[in-house]
């Protein structure tokens, strides 16, 4: 199996236009492993809890700082993103936070314009040496809310960001003046596609509007050298432990054979 690495173009793209998609980033069977493992995760389930967009609508959330023996660390651990993330930020990189995200169909809210920066600047990181990679878990269409993004709007540097609904949301005056100025891009994805992406790109998904789930898998990370400056409520630096990418299916496999052991016991 031969599995994604970046190339120097990718890395020089990135730099310009602030996001790399990449299909396939998930092998096939990879990729029906985590849908049907975080679709019967009882946790995520249970856990997941809702932000509210500007028209009310909640789009659904769970978020883990702990990295576990399971497919969703097996892939944060995972050369082909790791070692990627490395190359294009420059350098070695931790775990920051990993999260599913889930618009069920008709009900699944919007995320507001945001740039990632604008939440972890207060969580006392100095430089936006930031970045995460959303995979999709099904399809990502305009029509169930995909991500859509401003192509290189990371070299505006952090903008104010305020509350608009439950969320944290960027100044809109900028953000309009932006959209004047840059290109719109809407990233559909299949599912096992990803779309790494800078933490001062400007971006936003519209509510799930279809029949069909919109869920996303996104790892983030931090640069070591950009550890935050003083406690808050992620975790501070520790080296993170690369893993073979060949393990997110022999940790997926295990994972599904005792979920579906336990639910026949």
């Amino acid at each position: 199996m031969s599995y994604f690495r970046v190339d120097a173009d990718q890395v020089a793209r990135f730099a310009r236009d602030g996001y790399l998609i990449v299909h396939q980033l998930l092998d096939a069977e990879e990729t029906e492993l985590l849908r049907k493992i975080a679709k019967a995760d009882r946790e995520i389930l249970e856990k997941r809890s809702g932000r509210q967009d500007a028209e009310g609508k909640k789009a659904l959330i769970i978020l883990h700082t702990d990295l576990r023996d399971d497919i969703y660390g097996a892939i944060v651990r995972s050369r082909r993103i790791v070692d990627t993330m490395e190359q294009l930020l420059g350098g070695e990189v931790y775990h920051w936070h990993h999260k599913m995200t889930m618009k069920e169909p008709f009900e699944g809210g919007a995320w507001e314009w945001h740039q990632d920066y604008g939440y972890w600047y207060n969580d006392n990181c100095l430089f936006p040496y930031m970045a995460s990679v959303q995979i999709a878990v099904d399809a990502c269409t305009k029509e169930n809310g995909c991500l859509q993004v401003i192509r290189g709007s990371h070299l505006l540097g952090r903008l104010d960001h305020g509350r608009v609904g439950d969320q944290t949301g960027a100044d809109r005056e900028r953000v309009e003046a932006a959209l004047q100025r840059l290109e719109l891009v809407y990233c559909e994805l299949e599912p096992g596609d990803g779309v790494f992406f800078h933490c001062n790109l400007l971006h936003r998904s519209d509510a799930n509007r279809s029949p069909r789930p919109r869920w996303t898998f996104l790892c983030c990370y931090n640069a070591a050298r950009n550890d935050p400056f003083k406690p808050g409520w992620y975790p501070n630096y520790s080296p993170l432990e690369k893993w073979d990418d060949s393990r997110v299916k022999e940790v997926g496999r295990r994972q599904w054979e005792a979920m579906v052991a336990a639910t026949t016991a």
